[in-house]
């Protein structure tokens, strides 16, 4: 029961994370140091919100299960 849960649970994550907005817009400036926009302090609103609360939630959940089965 609990590993059909988290095999849901782990796919749910999977599609969230690649729902997530990019927060970097040219990789190579990551590298580089030349996104000065990456660590800005900008507040997520409506789905962006949402999409990052529920990552986090997914997140949790998968740990926390994943845990319980390896107490088993």
């Amino acid at each position: 029961m609990l590993e059909t849960i988290l095999l849901v649970i782990s796919v749910l994550l999977i599609a969230i994370v690649l729902l997530q907005g990019n927060k970097a817009t040219d990789g190579s400036g990551i590298i580089t140091g030349g996104n000065q926009e990456l660590f800005q302090n900008m507040k997520e609103r409506g789905a962006e919100l949402f999409i990052t609360r529920a990552t986090l939630v997914l997140g949790l959940v998968f740990f926390l299960i994943s845990f319980i089965i390896f107490l088993q």
